[in-house]
């Protein structure tokens, strides 16, 4: 009997983790986190140019707190689209495949990321917005759930982490156009959403599914197999999943309030703090702060990473939720001249995101194969039509805290929401812990 682990594992256990991956690994990889990368990119681009479309769209004069107001309902439309379509997809890719309904998600929020800029009033536009959101809600299920069952089990946290990690990518990639199409016009920023669709028609014909699920699939074909691939019932029916769906729901939306109802209107901030500044160099200052918090972002994704290999998924998730609130608070509250954009905006940025590094290597390890993209899909995307409140509630808020005439209504309201980070704190208390353990089953 061995003494030794072989090469491949002892490589794995020392920290080269990419050395057991085999070219059909970095290529789902890749693709995966393409994917992704394109789909925050979408992300992107709407944060920065929600505000000058609201400006174009709504009638002349309209006061800042109202375009405000507009901004956060379509905000809040394109969340729950995004919702519907992390459970529509999420389905999709238990019963149809991971790789396929990856593929079509992309088309999707590709498509309508272009026809948003043919809008012509605000109601078309978060039309557009929604459906776009569909898109997006779809594909982190099934990409994050192809890649967990693709990777060897021990190099799965990391290739899952380094997939999120690149997310931020997109986000940089974004604010980078911005610098040279926003002073262009908004239309031509979402005409450049259009791009990833190539990233389908380069790659749909190589991409296999996985394994694991392929088993389960021939099973349920050949009637092995009663139980239903991607049953929502069942992640509700059954105790065990039952659980580990609520808690990714809490987590999941305390997040992606803190990062979408406060976080990802760094824009709007940083314009108030220097109104005094020139229209042009305002906006310079915007994108140069948008892509500072997303370099933050990458740092703060991959830093849960490594943390959570050390410590384990639940001290991590408490950790990044804590530091989340402490730095929004701060920013919102002492951001003022333009040196602060460059040290405080990328620190929001590095502790919002820090949670969002748990997300895709957390979730697919609370469920079993033939519920695994449904209830990633659930409890990341689902949760946002609860979330979609969030910047709905800022808007709300700052109009309320501007009639009780609060000095800064606007970052006012901000504070006050971040509390939403201690919803997850808690929830994490109650949380199973899953590090060095394998996907479950049945």
């Amino acid at each position: 009997m061995a003494t030794h682990p072989p090469a491949r594992e002892a490589g794995i256990e020392s920290g080269s983790w990419y050395k057991a991956l085999s070219g059909y690994h970095w290529w789902v990889l890749s693709v995966a986190s393409l994917g992704w990368m394109f789909d925050t990119m979408d992300q992107r681009i709407f944060v920065l140019a929600r505000g000058p479309a609201m400006h174009s769209l709504l009638p002349v004069g309209t006061a800042a707190a109202e375009v405000t107001h507009y901004s956060g309902i379509a905000t809040a439309i394109f969340m729950v689209g995004w919702a519907a379509g992390g459970l529509f997809f999420g389905i999709l890719g238990d019963r149809w495949g991971r790789a396929k309904t990856m593929m079509l998600t992309i088309l999707f929020y590709s498509c309508f990321t272009g026809l948003s800029a043919l809008s012509t009033s605000w109601v078309d536009f978060t039309f557009y917005r929604f459906l776009t959101g569909l898109g997006v809600g779809g594909e982190f299920a099934a990409g994050v759930t192809l890649v967990a069952e693709v990777m060897p089990e021990r190099a799965r946290a990391h290739a899952l982490g380094g997939l999120q990690a690149l997310s931020a990518i997109g986000n940089v990639i974004g604010s980078a156009i911005s610098f040279v199409v926003l002073p262009l016009g908004w239309r031509w920023m979402f005409t450049v959403g259009v791009v990833p669709a190539l990233l389908v028609v380069l790659v749909f014909r190589k991409m296999k599914e996985p394994e694991a699920w392929q088993r389960i699939k021939d099973s349920v074909t050949a009637g092995g197999d009663k139980k239903q691939l991607g049953s929502l019932k069942d992640l509700w029916s059954h105790p065990r999943w039952r659980k580990n769906t609520i808690i990714g729901l809490l987590l999941a939306i305390s997040g992606v309030i803190g990062l979408w109802g406060i976080g990802f209107w760094s824009p709007e901030l940083i314009r108030e703090a220097l109104k005094d500044l020139p229209l042009e160099r305002r906006n310079w200052y915007v994108s140069l702060g948008t892509l500072l918090q997303d370099c933050g972002a990458f740092l703060g994704i991959y830093t849960f990473t490594v943390v959570t290999a050390k410590v384990g998924r639940k001290p991590a998730f408490i950790i990044s939720l804590l530091l989340g609130m402490a730095a929004t608070i701060m920013t919102f509250a002492l951001l003022h001249k333009p040196s602060d954009v460059l040290w405080m905006i990328p620190l929001m940025g590095f502790c919002t995101l820090l949670v969002f590094g748990g997300y895709s290597i957390y979730f697919p390890e609370l469920y079993p194969t033939r519920l695994r993209s449904s209830g990633v899909g659930f409890c990341y995307n689902v949760g946002r039509i609860i979330a979609a409140l969030g910047p709905f509630t800022l808007g709300e808020l700052t109009v309320l805290f501007r009639d009780a005439h609060f000095a800064t209504p606007f970052r006012a309201a901000a504070i006050a929401l971040s509390s939403v980070y201690l919803i997850g704190a808690v929830a994490v208390l109650f949380a199973p812990e899953t590090k060095d353990r394998p996907l479950p089953e049945e």
